[in-house]
């Protein structure tokens, strides 16, 4: 045989390999696209996709809820999308409806279109009407504008017995499943429903006047922006309350520090200083030995649970002693809370209560 027939012999052979090759993996790529339900009705699965799961996780999940046939083959076609579909698969978070009915390409379309039933949003503790607002605004379901209003609908506000012109207090932090299409209104009665669920479940709650309880959300609201570690927010609630007492000014740098960034409107200071604690405000309370008018805050159920459960001490005053661990030292008198640096801080700036 000569040596050009063998050649040509060898590269048809290899052709005839590639071929069979290539249509090895066309039809292996077809089942494994097929759905997991040929049957047409299929299993609804709810598949939540969080903020920072990767398309990996997100490709293990589908399998292990039997919607696809291969975790590995949904990873390459979404990794490789820009070749294979010819455009950029990009998974957004949310809650999904997804169906063992459907093709590996229709549920990689879903993940692709932000479709979801659901838009998760987190609402940390803390946070003020017009940072929530913010919050809400960004996640698409409606403007931050038409949230604030909501928060301050008189016949919602009466809905829910808030002896308030706002809601500032009652917007439960917490981690929320929004339907595309809310209304302000739905949302604010969604957070709104969700702290009374909450308080319901602390007997500290149970029974009182609606004053009363606003009064007790003022001083968490004041309590949440005040501790650090949550293992000490009973113990900041009790410091509060000892001075209420005795009739002291709650001395509190968070009622300074939402005068000058939520009524003056100014950045958020790096310290306080004394000027700062002049600034005439209901809400200064260097100024005044009252509680503020309303909640300075939203609080959540550790600053709640702190004001209903509060340890029954005799401390006066707190400093931050370990800022890294968010700790501080709690003093009896004024001359043990010097000597823990408490007038040193305050010299510098108004840092310590």
């Amino acid at each position: 045989m000569k040596k050009s027939k063998k050649i040509k012999i060898i590269v048809l052979s290899l052709f005839l390999l590639a071929v069979f090759f290539l249509a090895a993996l066309a039809v292996c790529a077809v089942h494994l696209s097929r759905p997991v339900d040929g049957s047409g009705s299929g299993r609804e699965v709810k598949l939540s996709v969080v903020s920072g799961e990767t398309v990996r996780e997100v490709a293990d999940n589908l399998y292990e809820n039997k919607l696809i046939h291969s975790a590995d083959f949904f990873y390459l076609v979404a990794r490789y999308s820009n070749k294979i579909l010819k455009k950029p698969f990009l998974l957004k978070t949310g809650v999904y409806t997804v169906k063992s009915s459907q093709s590996l390409w229709e549920i990689l379309e879903l993940l692709n279109s932000g479709k979801q039933d659901y838009i998760r949003v987190l609402v940390p503790e803390g946070l003020t009407i017009r940072k929530i607002a913010a919050v809400v605004e960004k996640s698409g379901l409606c403007s931050a504008e038409d949230f604030i209003a909501a928060s301050r609908d008189e016949e919602l506000l009466k809905s829910f017995s808030i002896p308030a012109g706002t809601f500032q207090g009652f917007l439960f932090p917490d981690t929320y499943f929004f339907t595309p299409g809310m209304t302000a209104a739905e949302i604010v009665s969604m957070m709104a429903e969700n702290f009374f669920r909450h308080i319901n479940s602390i007997p500290f709650f149970t029974g009182k006047k609606e004053s009363e309880i606003y009064e007790a959300v003022i001083l968490a609201s004041i309590v949440e922006r005040e501790y650090r570690s949550k293992e000490e927010a009973p113990l900041i609630a009790s410091v509060f309350k000892n001075r209420q007492k005795i009739g002291m000014g709650l001395y509190s740098c968070a009622t300074i520090e939402y005068i000058i960034t939520e009524i003056q409107g100014r950045p958020h200071p790096d310290v306080i200083t004394y000027e700062d604690l002049k600034i005439d405000s209901p809400f200064n309370t260097y100024l005044w030995a009252a509680l503020p008018p309303a909640p300075i805050s939203n609080p959540g159920l550790v600053a709640l649970t702190a004001l209903a459960e509060t340890p029954e001490t005799d401390y006066l005053y707190f400093t931050l002693t370990d800022s890294e661990a968010g700790t501080h030292t709690f003093s009896r008198s004024f001359t043990a809370h010097v000597r823990a640096g408490g007038e040193f801080r305050t010299k510098k700036a108004a840092g310590s209560n």
